[in-house]
C-alpha cells in the first residue's frame, strides 16, 4: 500500500539532499536523494531546497517512490 508522509529537505551535498521523514525524526540517519529528482518531482527550484517541506511517497516496498509540494 502506497502511504504519503511529510518530510522536510536538509542540507544539500553536491547532487545529494538529506531528507527528514516521520519514520527518520530528528534522531535516525536522513535518506539521501537526488537534487535533481527533488527538483524533477516537486517543481523546487535548487535555491529553495534547504528547508522546504514535501511529501514523500512510499511504496509497498518501502522504498521513496517520489515527492511532491507540500
Amino acid at each position: 500500500m502506497t502511504e504519503w508522509m511529510k518530510a522536510r529537505v536538509g542540507l544539500l551535498f553536491g547532487d545529494e539532499a538529506l531528507i527528514r521523514t516521520e519514520h527518520t525524526g530528528d534522531g535516525g540517519e536522513p535518506e539521501r536523494v537526488p537534487v535533481d529528482r527533488l527538483v524533477a518531482d516537486t517543481g523546487i527550484p535548487l535555491e529553495q531546497l534547504p528547508g522546504a517541506e514535501v511529501i514523500a511517497v512510499v511504496g509497498d516496498d518501502g522504498q521513496l517512490e517520489r515527492f511532491e509540494r507540500a
